[in-house]
């Protein structure tokens, strides 16, 4: 009876933490998840040093759509990072809520379905930027120049490897 009074209590010590942690773990000023996957709304954007118009200019995005990774938050500012782990801080305006992924597999082929053993619909080389739509554990949906198919979660950059999406 005492050990089972012992196991309650640490489960429910347990579930307060893993509460608090992912309480912690949203941006202070939109109360979204950090991080988060996000795209480049402008066809440029500049990455600053720090969150604001004052800070020096690092580099210029110039690809829109651009799938970026929120690791902060900051007023109207975002530190993102990209593919390469490369950051800064970007203001909001340039970001999109809408979510791309960029191919890292030299060849990718789309499949009809999420099944190796179904048609493919394309093959998408490295570097190519695609939407996302649905996930599974192991595949997404990707809509890319008039073409809807399924590929490899591990090949894209731009969702998290146990992210579901519906």
């Amino acid at each position: 009876m005492f050990a089972t009074a012992m196991r309650a209590a640490l489960v429910a010590a347990l579930v307060f933490v893993s509460q608090a942690a992912r309480a912690s773990d949203k941006g202070p000023v939109t109360n979204l998840p950090l991080p988060r996957f996000v795209s480049l709304k402008a066809s440029e954007g500049n990455v600053r040093r720090g969150p604001s118009l004052t800070h020096r200019i690092d580099w210029i995005y110039k690809r829109q759509d651009v799938p970026l990774e929120i690791t902060a938050e900051y007023g109207h500012w975002r530190r993102v990072r990209d593919l390469d782990g490369a950051g800064g801080w970007v203001h909001y305006s340039l970001l999109s809520g809408a979510r791309t992924v960029i191919v890292q597999a030299e060849l990718l082929e789309m499949h009809v379905r999420p099944d190796p053993r179904t048609p493919v619909r394309a093959r998408l080389q490295s570097g190519v930027i695609a939407r996302l739509g649905d996930c599974t554990a192991d595949w997404c949906e990707l809509k890319i120049s008039g073409y809807r198919g399924w590929a490899r979660k591990d090949a894209l950059w731009g969702v998290r490897p146990d992210e579901l999406r519906d």
